[in-house]
């Protein structure tokens, strides 16, 4: 890809000044991309340097979390926050819990945050934190000591006027316990609003731990919509088996579609007549089990343990694991068999490439930033429910979060028409959630 002149100037220092952090660059750059025309038009962004700063986290933390494990032996992890951009209210982003965790990782969920967090039009920031430390395998115990360990350090960065972290991969509604009880434990404050996804019984959301799943789904449901079309009878793919691919998969079902497979890290099981929820959420809430388990408990579902998910024939792929997990050898086989629509419940799972392939073949293509939003979505009507001790119904908060949804979809589309790129959702979410961004931290000044 080609950058405007001044933007390639700005991405060849973050390559410069973040060495190695390749998931970063890529986030960076995906953004950058579809800048030119708002720059060309609007000047004075790069002439305020509004994008170096963009590009730059406000601040960095990095702190040695040591616990004990069951055996009495100290484990020493490593702990990040990254607090990316205040400018629009308090930075806001999960924490993930897993090996692969490093600053660059952190530094790319948190970039993209700023511009997720935008879209919804909430009043919120851009921040992003965890830890190279894997719940997999542990004790809950172990767990909660880690998680104990993690907030010593942590609770001084973060409140609810400052930084309210979530969770992420690894991180859920048991880890958010441990987490918030440690804070009240030091702070002596029961400050909900410090913590979202937290417990329906202690300042908790309803829909809050559907909602990333079922926010994917609305969006694509929404992309449906503009087509005259809907998911009755669509067979779709959704990979991942975790929060986000269970709920979507719950919510695709309620609305007709037919989900005929589902993965984890060790493979994908393939079920023609649909996949059985309650089986799905016995194996992976319940048993903590590999999916090959539900081919085991399902009669007639296959377990593959190698190959590509995105071989299934299927309507419409809505990748729900990780980042860069689906290729351009994966958009190429999408699109043969006929799949007509990709959204990201996961964060960047899809590669450059990959995206490419997809508008150049004319798939729809949702970007993470814009189709999974509906989580933070939800965290800040979480927000809401707690500063004015409230607590609002499972249909209302799900309106609220379908609303929030189309209105999204409606800002991409038609942001990308005003800058010439009609039916492009990933150039109408980087420019929309960019111009909010940038014109509030040209309001408040060089800070």
């Amino acid at each position: 890809m080609t950058l405007h002149e001044s933007l390639a100037e700005i991405y060849d220092e973050v390559l410069r000044r973040n060495p190695g952090e390749s998931e970063f660059h890529q986030a960076v750059l995906e953004v950058l991309d579809s800048l030119g025309p708002v720059v060309t038009k609007h000047p004075h962004y790069t002439d305020s340097a509004v994008i170096r700063r963009l590009c730059e986290p406000e601040r960095q933390i990095i702190f040695r979390v040591p616990w004990v494990d069951d055996q009495g032996n100290v484990q020493i992890n490593r702990g990040f926050r990254v607090e990316f951009n205040s400018a629009l209210g308090p930075y806001k982003g999960g924490l993930r819990f897993h090996p692969s965790v490093y600053l660059g990782i952190v530094k790319f969920l948190g970039f993209e945050q700023i511009f997720k967090n935008s879209l919804t039009g909430m009043p919120i920031g851009g921040g992003k934190g965890g830890s190279d430390f894997d719940p997999k395998g542990r004790s809950d115990g172990e767990i909660m000591r880690f998680c104990q360990a993690f907030m010593t350090e942590l609770y001084r960065h973060i409140g609810e006027y400052t930084d309210v972290p979530a969770g992420d991969i690894g991180v859920g509604g048991r880890e958010i316990g441990y987490l918030f009880g440690q804070y009240k434990r030091i702070t002596n404050r029961y400050e909900s609003g410090v913590l979202t996804g937290k417990g329906i019984t202690w300042g908790g959301s309803l829909v809050r731990t559907e909602a990333t799943g079922y926010g994917t789904v609305f969006f694509t449901e929404e992309i449906l919509r503009t087509r005259g079309d809907s998911f009755d009878g669509k067979r779709v793919v959704v990979s991942g088996s975790g929060n986000v691919a269970t709920y979507a998969i719950e919510k695709l079902h309620q609305l007709g579609a037919i989900v005929v497979a589902c993965s984890d890290s060790s493979g994908y099981v393939v079920d023609e007549k649909g996949i059985d929820l309650d089986v799905l959420k016995d194996v992976k809430e319940v048993r903590r089990a590999r999916i090959a388990e539900y081919a085991d408990l399902r009669e007639g579902a296959r377990f593959v343990a190698d190959g590509s998910i995105w071989s299934v024939p299927c309507d419409i792929a809505l990748p729900c694991a990780t980042q860069n997990e689906l290729n351009e050898a994966d958009a190429k086989t999408l699109a043969q068999n006929g799949c007509s629509i990709v959204a990201e419940g996961a964060n960047m799972p899809c590669t450059p490439e990959a995206i490419r392939l997809f508008n150049d073949a004319g798939i729809a293509f949702a970007p993470g930033k814009a189709a999974n939003a509906g989580g933070v979505a939800t965290s800040a009507l979480e927000m809401q429910q707690n500063a004015s001790r409230d607590r609002w119904s499972f249909e209302y908060t799900e309106e609220r979060l379908a609303e929030t949804m189309r209105g999204i979809h409606d800002r991409c589309l038609e942001t990308a028409e005003e800058y010439g790129a009609p039916g492009n959702y990933v150039v109408g979410a980087n420019i929309a959630g960019f111009t909010q961004v940038a014109d509030a931290m040209l309001a408040l000044g060089v800070i």
